[in-house]
């Protein structure tokens, strides 16, 4: 039962995932949560340091995907400027999104990962679409109300996950 909150990886950063760890382990596409992975929660736009992301990653055709629980408004003013397809009301940690996302992309899982700040969310979701995830820190420190309740449910599962598996560390 724990095993569906365990990460893949765990990496500081989104922008810390280069293109070169992603061919190594054979990942041609990245589905990625928006907020607080890829933005802050509380902005409308991403950063000079997400269009760099995005243009190395792109450069090595890799593919990027937002899948969010977002709406479609807010997900589309927040990656306009980057050009990126989404996935609007994924609802993770159902599998709904990501099973959108890998039937309407024409995705292989073996060939995918998902990339977000929250295992209740994120981590669960990929796993129960057996799909690989990478576990990221939150871009800030403060969350919206629906996803501080999740953060104290994240801090009980930790816990148990770090007892579990004491290799679990961030690279």
């Amino acid at each position: 039962m724990l095993s569906k909150f365990r990460p893949t990886w765990m990496i500081e950063s989104i922008y810390n995932v280069s293109p070169q760890f992603l061919l190594e382990n054979n990942i041609n596409c990245v589905l990625t949560d928006l907020d607080n992975t890829l933005v802050p929660w509380n902005s409308k736009k991403g950063s000079e340091e997400l269009r760099s992301w995005l243009h190395e990653v792109k450069k090595y055709g890799i593919k990027v995907i937002v899948v969010s629980n977002n709406s479609h408004k807010r997900i589309q003013k927040a990656v306009q400027d980057y050009e990126l397809p989404f996935v609007p009301r994924a609802m993770k940690p159902l599998t709904i999104g990501i099973r959108h996302a890998l039937k309407s992309f024409n995705l292989n899982k073996k060939n995918t990962v998902m990339i977000g700040d929250q295992l209740l969310t994120d981590v669960v979701a990929a796993n129960s679409c057996h799909v690989r995830s990478i576990l990221v820190k939150p871009l800030v420190d403060n969350d919206a109300w629906n996803t501080t309740l999740n953060r104290c449910l994240e801090k009980i599962i930790w816990n148990k996950l770090i007892k579990k598996y004491p290799n679990l560390h961030w690279e």
